[in-house]
C-alpha cells in the first residue's frame, strides 16, 4: 500500500490465480476483442475484491454480472457486489490512460467506481481510488478519490442500508386497516390504483406475471423520501376468492417505472397483530421486484 499526501493507492500482484480466474471467462468468448475486454475487466474486479477482503469488507463476486458469462457477452461489466450495499464498479486502466470511457450499462445502479492501474505485463495492479459518481460517461484519474474515502464511503452505506416501509406516512395516527373483502366489491380505499395507473403499461406486464389466476390487483404509491434518495416504490396486493370463506392473497414490491431494478436491503415483511414477523424477503441490487409467499386470509383478519 502506497501512501501520499494527497492520495492512498493499494499494488499487489496479479499471480496464477487471478490469470485463471480470467482465462476461464476469456475461454468463453469467441470474439477476440470481447475476450480481451472480459480478461481485463476480470484483473480487475479480481484486484479490488482482494483489496476489500484484506479490509474486512464482504464482497460477492459469484452474484456480480462481471462473473456470468451471458452478461459478459452480451455487455461490458466490471461490477463487484458488495452485500446488503450494492454493485461497485471496477475499471481496468491500462499504462499511460488517464481517462476511462464508462460503458452506459454501468452509468446506473452503481455505489461507486474504482480504477484499476494493470501493467503492461499484467502482473501488477494498482488500486488508484474511486469516484462515487461518473460524469458524461468518462472517468479521469485527476477525478478520483483516495481508498480512504472509499471505505469511508462504503461505512456510510452500511449505516444506511437497513431501511423500514411503512403502510402509510410518517406519523402518529394510527394504522389504516385495508378491508380486502371490499375489494371483492370493487370498494378500494384512497390510494389505491389499478397496476397500470402506478406502474405504466409496459411494466405492469411484469407484475403478478406468475401468478396471472389473481382476479383483483391494485398497486399503492410508496414515497419514502430522503430514506430512499426521493425514490417511489409500488406496492402491489392481488387477492383472489378461493372458498366462501378464506381469499388468495400475494404481495409484491416494484420499482417505479423509468427504474429497473429496487434499491438493495429493503425489506417486505408480513406481520401479526402482535408485532411478530411471519414472512420477511429482503431484496438485493438485482432484483426487479420481491414478493411474499402467497398467503389465506378470513374476513376480518
Amino acid at each position: 500500500m502506497k501512501n501520499s499526501s494527497e492520495t492512498l493507492t493499494f499494488t499487489l500482484p496479479l499471480g496464477s490465480t487471478a490469470h485463471a480466474i480470467a482465462k476461464q471467462f476469456w475461454r468463453q468468448q469467441s470474439d477476440a476483442q470481447k475476450a480481451k475486454q472480459v480478461y481485463l475487466n476480470t484483473l480487475a474486479v479480481y484486484a479490488v475484491n482482494f483489496y476489500l477482503n484484506c479490509m474486512g469488507i464482504k464482497t460477492n463476486w459469484e452474484a456480480s454480472y462481471s462473473s456470468n458469462s451471458i452478461r459478459q457477452i452480451l455487455a461490458d461489466v466490471a461490477d463487484l457486489e458488495i452485500p446488503h450495499l450494492g454493485l461497485l464498479e471496477c475499471r481496468p486502466l491500462l499504462p499511460k490512460m488517464q481517462v476511462i470511457n464508462i460503458p452506459p450499462e454501468a452509468w446506473s445502479d452503481r455505489i461507486g467506481y474504482v480504477l484499476v492501474q494493470l501493467d503492461e505485463s499484467l502482473q501488477m495492479a494498482t488500486l488508484l481510488g474511486f469516484s462515487e459518481t461518473t460524469g458524461a460517461g468518462e472517468l479521469g484519474v485527476e477525478q478520483l478519490r483516495s481508498l480512504e474515502d472509499l471505505l469511508a464511503h462504503l461505512t456510510a452505506k452500511t449505516s444506511q442500508s437497513k431501511i423500514y416501509i411503512p403502510t402509510q406516512e410518517p406519523g402518529n395516527e394510527p394504522k389504516s386497516k385495508i378491508h380486502l373483502s371490499q375489494w371483492l366489491q370493487n370498494i378500494f380505499e384512497i390510494g389505491w390504483q389499478s397496476i397500470e395507473t402506478i406502474l405504466g403499461s409496459e411494466q405492469q406486464n411484469l407484475a403478478f406475471s406468475l401468478r396471472s389466476n389473481f382476479s383483483i390487483k391494485r398497486a399503492k404509491l410508496m414515497d419514502l423520501g430522503l430514506q430512499l434518495g426521493n425514490r417511489s416504490l409500488a406496492l402491489l396486493v392481488a387477492i383472489t376468492p378461493e372458498t366462501e370463506e378464506k381469499v388468495g392473497i400475494l404481495v409484491q414490491l416494484h420499482p417505479m417505472e423509468g427504474e429497473t431494478y429496487l434499491p438493495p436491503n429493503l425489506k417486505l415483511s408480513m406481520l401479526s397483530e402482535s408485532g411478530e414477523i411471519m414472512q420477511e424477503v429482503e431484496s438485493r441490487s438485482v432484483d426487479n421486484y420481491i414478493q411474499l409467499k402467497r398467503f389465506r386470509g378470513l374476513p376480518g383478519e
